[in-house]
């Protein structure tokens, strides 16, 4: 019996990822990925996995998405806030319902963005 994917997360356009990469990027690495140096990469992390979201102009300064650019932004996914104060990797102790959404964003992420790594202990804050 297979199972059906609930949503439809697929992107309008198909996107041709690379192979996901395990390499280590650690907090402060993250961090310098956030859009606001133009020779570098712009990253978002989830759950400790983080994507390439480089292409995406709403996550540069001034983009409606850059409070994620840099950092883990779990909680603040999982609780479809802006606010920079949610915009951590903390996320264990949400509700089911924001933990659902949180990889529904995940999901969502990993069928648009290239994974270039995970954040050592990130995975379950």
């Amino acid at each position: 019996m297979s199972v059906v994917e609930p949503k439809n997360f697929a992107p309008k356009e198909p996107v041709t990822l690379a192979p996901p990469k395990d390499d280590p990027i650690t907090v402060d690495q993250l961090a310098k990925c956030d859009g606001s140096d133009p020779s570098k990469p712009v990253y978002v992390a989830i759950k400790g996995t983080v994507f390439d979201v480089s292409g995406n102009k709403s996550y540069v300064p001034g983009g409606s998405y850059h409070i994620f650019a840099g950092k883990d932004a779990s909680r603040a996914l999982a609780k479809s806030s802006v606010q920079a104060e949610d915009a951590v990797a903390q996320w264990s102790d949400l509700s089911d319902k924001e933990k659902g959404v949180l990889a529904d964003w995940y999901t969502f992420f990993s069928k648009r963005y290239n994974i270039v790594g995970k954040v050592p202990g990130g995975a379950n804050l």
